[in-house]
C-alpha cells in the first residue's frame, strides 16, 4: 500500500470503528415489528418447480414457499405416462431458509406483511430442492411437486416435464438471454421466446438477473409483474404501454422444463450489508476485499478476540462485497479453486458438459459507478469532493469482484478447464461471462482493469481530488482472457451488460454474442455516436485522463461488428445497422447444436400484433 493511501485510510479508520462496530453487532436481519398485525402466509408454491445440475441419470427440482412447512416432495413417472395420471415416484426435498432476502422501502409487492415498510426488515423464504434420479438417457418424465403446510394443507405444482443431462449426439435448443434486471420488455421477450421456439433444453443467462439481488420481491413476486421466476415461468401480466395501448404478456413456461446455468453479473453482487438500511444504499456501497481485509487485520482483536476463522470470513464478506443470495438461490456444479494455501471450493465460476456443449461459466464483473466527473459524483473516476478526508466513504472507482488477470485463482482454474478432456472433446466449446470483450455500447468502457488511484493537491499540499485511471494496456479480458479463449478454440463467447445485439467474429475464427435487450438499452456508439467518456483533465503538467484509454466510438477491443445476415434494421437514411439497441424491439436468441446454428429473433412491442423476426443466423464450428 502507497504512503498516501496508508495515511488517509488511518486518518479515517477512527471515524469508521464505531460505525463497523455497531453494523457487525447489530442482527443479521430486521424483524417485522411485532406490534404490527402479521397476516398469516397461505399454504401455496412461491414458485414453480425448476430445474438444476442435470448429471446422466439425475436433475435437481427446486422450488420455494413463504413457510417451512413439511414432507417437501418431488413425484415423478415415466417417459410415456400421462400428465394427470398418478406419478408413482418420489424423493423427499432438503428444505432451507434463506438468510438474506428482505424487502425495504422501494420494494413492489402486494403482501399484507411488508406494506409501507420504512426500513429494510426480513422477508423468511425457504427453499426446497429434491433430486432426481434413475432417469432414462435422451427421455423427458412428467413431474411436479408439493409441500405440506403448518396446518396440513397440502400445496402443489402443476405438472411439467424433466430429464437427465443430454447425451452426446441429441440435438439441443439452448436459450442465450441476459440483463432481465425486471425490466419492461422481459415479460414480452419471453412470451414471443415460448411461443416462437417452443421448448428448449437449457437456459444460459450471463447475468443481471435482478436489479437489487437481497430484495426478494424482484425474484419472487413484483407487483408490476415483472420477477425474475414469474417471467421465466410465465405465470406474471406485465401490462406493457406502447403508443397509447396496454397489452399484457404473462413470460414464458421455460425454466419448469430446462435447467437454468447463470453467470454472475455486477447486479448478483451487494455491497456492505447493515442490517436496516436501504437495499439500494447496501448494493450501491460495495468495498475492494483487500481494504476490508487491511481494516480486520489492523482491528481483529476488537472484532475477533477469539480469532474465530468463521467470523473473520463473516466480518471481511460483511464489509466489502457477496453473493451469498444468488448461492443460495442456485444448484449449480461445484469447482475445486487451485488454491494451494487454501482448499476451497465455489460456484460462482464452473463449467459442464450438456451433450456437445461445453459450457464454461465465468465470473468476470465489477461495480459499475457513474461516468459523470464533477464534484459531487461518487464516480468510476473520481471521489465526491464532500468525501475526500472520509476515507471509509470512498467508492473506489469500478473495482472488481474477482480476478480474472493471468495468475489469479480463476485464471488457472481455466487454464486447467481448457486442457482438460471434457473441453478438447466437445463438439461446441461455449464460454459464458457478463463483462463485455468486444461490444459498441457503452459498459465496455474503461477498460476492464484495477483502478489505480491518483492524488491531486494544490499549492499547500491540500488534497482537491482523488481519482481512478483505467490503463488500456492493463485490460485483463482483452490482454489475458481473449487470447487464452482464442488460443484453445473457443467457438462461442457469450455475454451481456451493455443491454443490446450486437456480434463480432475474430480472426481466429471465435464468435462473440451479446444479446441483452429487454428495455434498458443506453444506445449503440458507431460511427457519430459518441459514448460518455471522461474529459481531458490538466492538473498542473499531468494529464488525468488519457483520451487513447477511453475509446469514444466502435469497438474499443478492435473488431468490426457484423451486420445481421437475415433482416437487418436500417437507419433513417436506409442504411443497415449491425446492432440492435432498442427500448421497443425486444431480442432474444438461440443455440441449436443440430446444425451448430445461432439464430438471433426480435419483437417490435410498439406492433402486439406483429410477426417475430429472425433477423441473423450464423453457424459455430471450425
Amino acid at each position: 500500500m502507497r504512503r498516501e493511501d496508508l495515511t488517509l485510510l488511518t486518518a479515517g479508520l477512527l471515524l469508521v470503528l464505531t460505525a463497523i462496530l455497531l453494523i457487525a453487532l447489530e442482527p443479521r436481519v430486521s424483524p417485522v415489528d411485532p406490534s404490527s398485525e402479521v397476516t398469516a402466509v397461505p399454504t401455496q408454491l412461491l414458485t414453480d418447480p425448476f430445474l438444476q445440475y442435470p448429471t446422466p441419470g439425475t436433475v435437481r427440482v427446486v422450488w420455494f414457499t413463504e413457510f417451512e412447512g413439511q414432507n417437501h416432495q418431488v413425484r415423478w413417472g415415466a417417459p410415456d405416462q400421462r400428465p394427470d395420471a398418478n406419478l408413482p415416484n418420489q424423493a423427499p426435498a432438503i428444505t432451507t431458509q434463506l438468510t438474506r432476502t428482505r424487502e425495504d422501502g422501494q420494494s413492489r409487492l402486494d403482501h399484507p406483511n411488508f406494506a409501507d415498510l420504512d426500513q429494510t426488515v426480513q422477508r423468511p423464504i425457504w427453499r426446497h430442492e429434491a433430486e432426481v434420479t434413475g432417469l432414462p438417457p435422451g427421455q423427458r418424465v412428467p413431474y411436479r411437486v408439493c409441500s405440506t403446510g403448518e396446518d396440513g394443507t397440502v400445496a402443489e405444482s402443476r405438472v411439467f416435464t424433466l430429464a437427465g443431462a443430454p447425451i452426446a449426439g441429441q440435438p439441443l435448443k439452448i436459450l442465450l438471454t441476459s440483463d432481465h434486471q425486471n425490466m419492461p420488455m422481459t415479460a414480452a421477450n419471453l412470451q414471443k421466446v415460448d411461443e416462437t421456439l417452443g421448448r428448449v433444453d437449457a437456459v444460459f443467462f450471463a447475468g443481471d438477473l435482478v436489479n437489487i439481488p437481497d430484495r426478494a420481491s424482484e425474484w419472487f413476486d413484483d407487483s408490476r409483474g415483472c420477477g425474475f421466476f414469474p417471467c421465466l415461468q410465465g405465470n406474471t401480466s406485465y401490462a406493457l404501454e406502447r403508443n397509447g395501448r396496454t397489452v399484457r404478456y404473462r413470460g414464458g413456461e421455460i425454466i419448469q422444463h430446462a435447467p437454468l446455468f447463470p453467470a454472475l453479473g455486477n447486479h448478483e453482487v451487494m455491497g456492505r450489508f447493515a442490517a436496516t438500511a436501504p437495499l439500494g444504499e447496501q448494493f450501491n456501497q460495495p468495498v475492494p476485499r483487500q481494504q476490508a481485509v487491511g481494516l480486520y487485520e489492523a482491528n481483529a482483536d476488537l472484532f475477533n478476540p477469539a480469532g474465530d476463522p468463521e467470523l473473520r470470513r463473516q466480518w471481511i464478506v460483511d464489509n466489502s462485497f457477496n453473493s451469498e443470495t444468488y448461492e443460495a438461490l442456485f444448484s449449480l456444479p461445484i469447482t475445486q479453486v487451485p488454491n494451494p494455501d487454501r482448499p476451497e471450493t465455489t460456484s460462482r465460476y464452473y463449467a459442464i458438459t450438456l451433450g456437445d456443449v461445453r459450457l464454461v461459466s465465468l465470473y468476470v464483473t465489477q461495480i459499475w459507478r457513474p461516468y459523470h466527473v464533477n464534484a459531487t459524483t461518487r464516480g468510476r473516476y473520481q471521489e465526491r469532493e464532500a468525501d475526500l478526508g472520509t476515507p471509509q466513504n470512498w467508492g473506489h472507482g469500478q473495482h472488481i469482484f474477482e480476478p480474472i488477470e493471468r495468475g489469479s485463482l480463476q485464471y488457472q482454474w481455466l487454464e486447467q478447464e481448457l486442457a482438460s478432456e471434457a473441453f478438447r472433446q466437445a463438439r461446441y466449446k461455449v464460454v459464458m461471462l457478463h463483462h463485455p470483450p468486444h461490444t459498441l455500447g457503452d459498459n465496455i468502457v474503461p477498460p476492464f482493469t484495477n483502478p489505480v488511484r491518483r492524488y491531486d493537491r494544490d499549492g499547500a499540499g491540500r488534497l482537491t481530488a482523488v481519482r481512478y485511471e483505467y490503463p488500456r494496456a492493463d485490460d485483463y479480458i482483452a490482454r489475458d482472457l481473449v487470447p487464452l479463449l482464442e488460443q484453445a478454440g473457443v467457438d462461442l463467447v457469450f455475454y451481456g451488460h451493455s443491454h443490446l445485439w450486437n456480434r463480432f467474429v475474430s480472426p481466429q475464427g471465435t464468435h462473440y454474442l451479446e444479446t441483452s435487450n429487454v428495455g434498458n438499452s443506453y444506445g449503440a456508439f458507431w460511427k457519430d455516436a459518441a459514448r460518455p467518456v471522461p474529459p481531458e483533465i490538466i492538473e498542473g503538467s499531468a494529464v488525468a485522463y488519457s483520451p487513447a484509454d477511453y475509446i469514444a466510438q466502435g469497438d474499443p477491443n478492435g473488431l468490426e461488428p457484423v451486420v445481421p445476415t437475415l433482416a437487418p434494421l436500417r437507419d433513417d437514411s436506409g442504411q443497415t445497422l449491425p446492432y440492435v439497441a432498442s427500448n421497443d424491439i425486444t431480442v432474444f436468441s438461440v443455440f441449436e447444436t443440430e446444425r451448430g446454428t445461432v439464430s438471433s429473433y426480435y419483437f417490435d412491442t410498439r406492433q402486439p400484433n406483429s410477426a417475430v423476426v429472425k433477423f441473423d443466423e450464423f453457424r459455430l464450428g471450425r
